[in-house]
């Protein structure tokens, strides 16, 4: 079925149907119902190859992420898809891995594909590099500060998290606190491990330098970094993780190690993802808002492109606390 197919089946002319299918026609209520029952009687697909050539535009949305497989990023892409929702617009999703380069190459990769504009979540691309870029696609970028043409940035209060995870452990009186850190050099995670310290110096407490490892953000980065801890030999009643994610792996060393959680040792993680409240015990962490985060990415991009879009409002990162931590 084409479009003069359609127009045939309405009693109108072929440039009334593309005038509404693009949104810009002014036209009867009768016409514009006769037009959409032809659409649905004959089951008209928009060809949207032509549409792109005749108009500039593609209707997709390049997504950067880092890791698909994190669950992290699956919640802020859900964001995203359901921001997107009754917009046209679909997304098309690219990993970068923690690596400049490669996210560099992939945003290429993307402006290829004549996409409309980029989400991009969290990553170690320069700020440089994501200015160039937005000199051809406007951009929304989350876990930075970037004030440039064509760019929307957020980033919430990574200190604050980390403030409040150790906190609320030194609230119960543990003193001997171990963190296991975030992926190197990555500002969420200095952010947190600099909540860690401020929230030992409000205390008038001196962390163990001994007891910070590092870690990667992924389950088995927790692993690893908790077996370090216990076989450095250094005691300690309480455990940071960088993120839900180390404290998943971190538990599993202290479960085979016979290491009770939280009679032994407590845990607090940071993001809240979904499989935090289900986990036995469920863990105590820092909520993230992940995905009113994807859903902010998507709403602001859809207004970059001239679209009307709700404004969201991204809520403050706040401690939920359940049964990884404990009193000393």
């Amino acid at each position: 079925m084409t479009l003069l197919d359609v127009a045939r089946e309405a009693g109108v002319s072929p440039s009334t149907v593309s005038r509404i299918l693009n949104g810009t026609a002014r036209v009867t209520s009768d016409k514009r119902q006769a037009v959409e029952s032809a659409i649905s009687k004959l089951d008209f697909k928009p060809n949207l190859f032509a549409r792109s050539l005749k108009t500039g535009t593609t209707m997709t949305i390049g997504i950067l992420a880092q890791d698909i497989e994190s669950p992290f990023y699956t919640r802020a892409m859900k964001g995203i898809e359901t921001g997107l929702l009754g917009s046209g617009y679909a997304p098309i999703i690219v990993s970068g891995h923690w690596d400049a380069r490669e996210e560099a190459e992939r945003v290429r990769l993307l402006m290829t594909r004549r996409i409309d504009g980029v989400v991009i979540l969290t990553g170690h691309m320069d700020d440089a590099q994501i200015v160039e870029f937005a000199r051809h696609q406007p951009i929304v970028v989350t876990g930075r500060h970037l004030d440039s043409h064509n760019i929307i940035a957020i980033k919430l209060d990574q200190v604050r998290g980390g403030y409040l995870a150790t906190r609320h452990l030194i609230s119960l009186g543990h003193r001997r606190i171990a963190h296991i850190a975030g992926v190197r050099d990555h500002d969420d995670a200095k952010d947190r491990y600099q909540g860690y310290l401020q929230a030992h110096e409000e205390a008038g407490l001196t962390p163990d330098p001994e007891l910070v490892v590092q870690g990667d953000f992924t389950e088995p980065g927790g692993l690893l970094a908790m077996t370090r801890l216990l076989d450095g030999g250094r005691s300690f009643t309480a455990v940071f993780c960088a993120n839900d994610q180390s404290a998943f792996g971190a538990r599993v060393v202290l479960y085979r190690r016979g290491i009770r959680v939280p009679d032994d040792v407590s845990l607090v993680g940071v993001d809240d993802l979904p499989a935090a409240a289900y986990l036995t015990p469920p863990i105590t962490t820092v909520r993230q808002p992940i995905y009113e985060m994807g859903l902010y990415a998507a709403n602001a991009l859809l207004g970059m492109l001239g679209h009307t879009a709700e404004e969201v409002q991204v809520p403050p990162l706040e401690l939920i606390v359940r049964e990884t931590t404990r009193r000393v």
